[in-house]
């Protein structure tokens, strides 16, 4: 073979080599387009899950406003009660757990109690009297479920009709002829007639219902024919229903007896507390929602549960309230940045978290290749998990330790948040390394 023929064949075989090596250059970098754009359509797909579920959770905190926000949405009552001028009544204090004051899950609450720290002093209105709706500056008088309609609740609980209306057997202002007449009709000389049933009372200027029979002992005629318990009493059931109608005491009078409507006489050796109705042991614990067995033991009532730090008995959710405060039981309260999901407060993570992420607190991402407890996910505040477990910031943005932000503000950031930067620091250490290690003291060397 000749020289020329030689060196043209060389040069074929190296030109069919750099064709291949250009081809698989070409099938590479086209996979790893395709796999670019498949990460992008999996992240732009888990956004637009995660703003469903933002808007689900948005429209569910709406419906369930009293678990999932921040307040407590308020019920105006029914009746009119009113400020009135020159009316002053005076203000009484309450002591009331601070952890119901906690709306972010990073800031805890200190009370203002000078006893205990754990407690806040609360401003109320003393009892007979009710916040007014429309200023809770003020506090106005409370008739309780009595004086609905047609009247003014006035000092004292007691309820003033307006002209031409009087109060009835329930304690409700009605009509008077000629304006009308319940369970009965009006005439023109301004008298009314009773619909059989019923009969004028003693003023003649309503009907009550009639019964036959003489009404026993705490019972009053409210139905013809029928004699029902008054109120603040109620007949007991099998054995006890031979009692008649009883006094109800709520709460539970405890170490006593119920005597008269929510008044209690207490059995030998045991006392009320101030302002309280059940009687119990003397004992140094707050316990309220709760009673004193003994000088040292405080027994809940149901739905609650001791709190050593308040000595009183807290509302009890479970264990399905861990990222919100238990208001009431069973009734959790989502902290800024979380939403209820069925029995749990989840975070809210507006940007979504992509394909590989996990929302482990507000806008924190959790990256993890493989799904596992929260402490063993990556942080990424502000931030986006890629295929690999890791941060990835947006454009314009970069990471600093575990959060993604802009480059001119990550020198402030380090200066004024030393302490949150080292926890920050020590964190990523143990996650990426601090398995590899034995420092059982590192928190406690680091950046001193």
């Amino acid at each position: 073979m000749s020289p020329l023929l030689r060196s043209l064949c060389l040069h074929s075989v190296l030109l069919v080599l750099f064709l291949c090596v250009l081809q698989a250059l070409e099938l590479q970098l086209h996979e790893q387009q395709l796999q670019q754009q498949k990460d992008e359509q999996l992240r732009l797909r888990a956004e637009q899950r995660q703003r469903e579920l933002l808007r689900e959770h948005e429209a569910l905190q709406r419906r369930l406003s009293s678990s999932t926000t921040t307040r407590k949405p308020y019920i105006i009552p029914n009746g009119l009660s009113l400020p009135r001028r020159g009316e002053h009544p005076d203000k009484c204090y309450r002591e009331v757990p601070a952890v119901f004051f906690q709306y972010d899950k990073e800031v805890k609450i200190v009370g203002n109690s000078s006893t205990n720290r754990y407690m806040n002093v609360i401003e109320v209105c003393c009892k007979g009297w009710r916040r007014y709706e429309y200023d809770w500056s003020q506090c106005v008088p409370d008739c309780g479920e009595h004086c609905q309609e047609n009247g003014f609740c006035v000092a004292g609980g007691k309820c003033v009709c307006f002209t031409d209306f009087v109060l009835n057997y329930r304690n409700n202002c009605v009509p008077t002829c000629p304006l009308g007449c319940p369970h009965g009709r009006c005439y023109l000389n301004g008298t009314c007639l009773c619909d059989k049933g019923y009969e004028l009372d003693g003023s003649r200027k309503f009907c009550q219902p009639q019964c036959n029979a003489t009404c026993g002992h705490n019972e009053v005629c409210l139905e013809p024919g029928k004699c029902s318990c008054a109120e603040g009493y109620a007949r007991g059931l099998r054995e006890s229903a031979a009692l008649g109608c009883q006094p109800i005491c709520i709460p539970d009078c405890g170490y006593g007896h119920c005597v008269r409507p929510n008044e209690c006489e207490c059995f030998p050796g045991f006392q009320k507390r101030q302002n309280g109705v059940s009687c119990e042991g003397e004992c140094y614990k707050t316990c309220e929602n709760g009673f004193c067995a003994n000088v040292t033991t405080c027994v809940c009532q149901n739905g609650y549960r001791y709190d050593q730090n308040t000595t009183t008995c807290l509302p009890d959710c479970g264990d399905n309230c861990d990222n919100g405060v238990c208001i009431s039981p069973g009734n959790c309260r989502c902290f800024k940045g979380y939403v209820r999901n069925r029995e749990r407060c989840e975070a809210v993570c507006v940007g979504g978290c992509g394909f590989y992420g996990k929302c482990i607190a507000p806008n924190v991402c959790g990256c993890a290749i493989v799904p596992g407890p929260e402490r063993t996910y990556q942080r990424c505040e502000y931030g986006l998990c890629n295929a690999m477990g890791r941060c990835r910031c947006q454009v314009g943005m970069t990471r600093f330790i575990d959060r993604c932000m802009s480059p001119d503000t990550v020198t402030t950031y380090a200066s004024m948040n030393p302490v949150k930067v080292n926890a920050s620091l020590i964190q990523e250490f143990n996650l990426l390394l601090g398995r590899h290690f034995n420092l059982t003291t590192l928190s406690d060397m680091w950046w001193l």
